[in-house]
């Protein structure tokens, strides 16, 4: 199993990596908040992280996703059936997250990594990691806009583009925003860092996540948590110029 790194980011935010591949554990006083399920085989150090923060599987109140590709719905359909947990998700995506496999990117996910070498290590452990593996789920909770009630009660910042139903989730008392794959520091398509889009791929309608980034812009959050690469701490109007900026969108 590919190795996964786990660290606290806020206070009371923890980032479990995972194959290139970022999920996130919001605690509040009673109970906790995961947000996203990289791969099938990232549970297990889940649950580790909760150990060590004192939390236990009883805790999670929900699963809550950014949308529904593969590296991103992983371990949802255990959490549903086996333990009960709910799973939410924009109402735009709850087909995706049942087929999670099943979308149309702007250029062809398969021969795209072969002009961009720099990819291949970065997808080879995503694969290892159980990223063909994944079974979809039919999500408990779907929603449009608003503040969530689930711990940490994100505010849903719709930004679609990279899929159609794709949303960022914003903190304000912790200032931060968890922005999925509209915005990453690391692409898993090209192998590059730094604030970017996902490469067309893997994006439904690249100008689309374009415009969404505006929205990430003035949610003015200190602290952006991607999908994939570092959490950037310089702000998410400087992330979304950066992700913008010459040889970038």
């Amino acid at each position: 199993m590919a190795k996964t790194n786990v660290s606290r980011v806020v206070e009371d935010i923890y980032a479990i990596e995972h194959a290139f591949t970022n999920c996130y554990l919001v605690v509040d006083q009673t109970a906790v908040t995961v947000i996203d399920a990289c791969f099938p085989s990232t549970w297990s150090a889940v649950q580790e992280c909760l150990t060590s923060i004192g939390r236990r599987v009883s805790d999670v109140a929900g699963l809550l996703l950014t949308h529904g590709h593969f590296d991103h719905v992983g371990f949802a359909r255990h959490l549903q059936t086996d333990l009960d947990i709910p799973v939410w998700i924009h109402q735009d995506d709850h087909w995706l997250a049942q087929h999670p496999y099943r979308y149309r990117p702007e250029r062809n996910r398969l021969l795209y990594p072969l002009g961009h070498p720099r990819s291949l290590p970065v997808l080879t452990r995503m694969v290892a990691a159980g990223a063909l593996r994944v079974r979809g789920v039919q999500a408990t909770v779907t929603f449009e806009s608003g503040r969530l009630d689930l711990p940490g009660s994100p505010i849903v910042v719709p930004t679609p583009g990279h899929t159609s139903g794709h949303c960022a989730f914003y903190l304000p008392d912790r200032d931060v925003v968890f922005t999925g794959d509209a915005l990453v520091t690391l692409d898993p398509y090209t192998g590059r860092s730094g604030p970017r889009m996902v490469a067309p791929a893997a994006t439904a309608d690249v100008e689309r996540n374009r415009r969404s980034l505006c929205q990430l812009a003035e949610v003015a959050a200190g602290v952006v948590l991607p999908g994939h690469g570092r959490p950037w701490r310089h702000g998410s109007a400087a992330a979304v110029s950066a992700a913008l900026g010459p040889g970038r969108g």
